[in-house]
């Protein structure tokens, strides 16, 4: 599972940044793209980013998943994915979705409990992306 050592840049027109807000944010973001990765749809379009290393400091801290989306409704795989990952989980955790545009949508366990309302917001931050 490779890891890019950078600074994270603006998103590419067709990519989503994907963050996580909780306890423990390196181990839910690692879970979650290998959650994703095991999406047909997604496999090969999830990335795990991460600062360098700061002077001072022992290690970069990787704080976001790239996505990159297209055609072929990666958005909705994603939206539904996301929603039952989340679903999942025993912890309190929050994944916030945020588009080259600057748009966000952010969903907790409480919200990924209607999976319909999530693809629908997912889709309508997409929309501008896959397009």
């Amino acid at each position: 599972m490779p890891v890019i050592n950078e600074q994270p840049r603006e998103a590419r027109e067709s990519e989503l940044h994907l963050t996580v807000v909780g306890d423990d944010v390196e181990r839910h973001l690692r879970m979650l793209r290998e959650w994703l990765g095991s999406e047909d749809e997604l496999r090969g379009r999830v990335e795990l980013r991460n600062h360098p290393v700061a002077p001072g400091h022992m290690g970069g801290v990787l704080d976001v998943l790239a996505v990159t989306l297209g055609a072929g409704g990666a958005g909705a795989v994603l939206a539904q994915s996301v929603s039952t990952w989340l679903t999942q989980r025993r912890a309190d955790v929050t994944v916030s979705m945020k588009a080259p545009d600057g748009r966000e949508f952010s969903v907790d366990v409480k919200r990924a409990a209607d999976p319909e309302s999530v693809i629908r917001e997912v889709r309508a931050l997409i929309t501008t992306v896959e397009d």
